[in-house]
């Protein structure tokens, strides 16, 4: 499998294009914030045929190349039904003062053909299967993707903003909930195999195993005493 990420953009937010091996169909993961020359370039690098967009959330810094890439190579891409309003209307989705400051400099609206995805539904998209399970909390409608073990790789787990390495999502915007978001971890993430490689929204990656000794969210979720990191550092947009 190959899997080409680059972080783009003012929040170094991570973009992701995975195919089955060079030369075949990808599939791009959140192409955010200055992101479509990046996509071209891996496109022409790896020598890649875009069949669709999967949109971890509706935050700008997470979708705001996807009207420029889906035109490109006249590709649908999938969202969440709570988030899809943020693709047109990311003031709404940030508040008022975020969204005022990059009303200035980006072009929004949805691209032609958008689809929409459900908890559970499982996507067959260029020869590859991703798995998706709605995990609210940082958006209402913030999902993840994982893929399968296949041959020597490990599982995949695109987890957005609702893990990062060493820490999580925030939910201090319009939709957050913090609450939310450790039920989320507690029902996404605890199950996964310690050996699941961890491709998030920001920041390096990572592994299950790894977060689940380490990361005080997730350890504090499976020792299931709720709410103790509440005020420790978090991240994403």
């Amino acid at each position: 499998m190959l899997i080409a990420g680059f972080p783009a953009g003012a929040w170094g937010t991570n973009c992701y294009l995975v195919a089955p091996t060079a030369g075949e169909e990808c599939v791009i993961v959140d192409p955010g914030h200055q992101a479509a020359q990046g996509v071209e370039d891996a496109v022409k690098k790896h020598r890649l045929k875009p069949v669709a967009v999967v949109l971890t959330h509706g935050h700008i810094d997470h979708v705001a190349s996807v009207v420029p890439v889906c035109g490109a190579h006249d590709v649908p891409a999938w969202i969440h039904p709570e988030d899809r309003f943020m693709m047109s209307d990311p003031e709404k989705a940030l508040g008022r003062s975020i969204g005022q400051q990059l009303m200035g400099e980006l072009t929004v609206g949805e691209p032609d053909d958008v689809k929409e995805l459900s908890d559970g539904a499982a996507l067959e998209l260029a020869g590859m299967e991703f798995s998706v399970a709605h995990a609210p909390g940082h958006t209402k409608g913030s999902v993840t993707f994982r893929m399968p073990e296949q041959a020597d790789v490990p599982p995949v787990f695109f987890s957005g903003d609702l893990l990062f390495a060493g820490s999580i999502g925030r939910t201090d915007m319009p939709g957050g909930d913090h609450a939310e978001i450790l039920q989320s971890l507690a029902r996404v993430c605890l199950p996964l195999e310690d050996s699941t490689v961890v491709l998030s929204g920001h920041g390096p990656q990572t592994t299950i195993g790894r977060e689940r000794a380490t990361n005080p969210f997730l350890r504090e979720v499976a020792a299931g005493l709720g709410d103790g990191f509440s005020a420790a550092p978090r991240r994403g947009m």
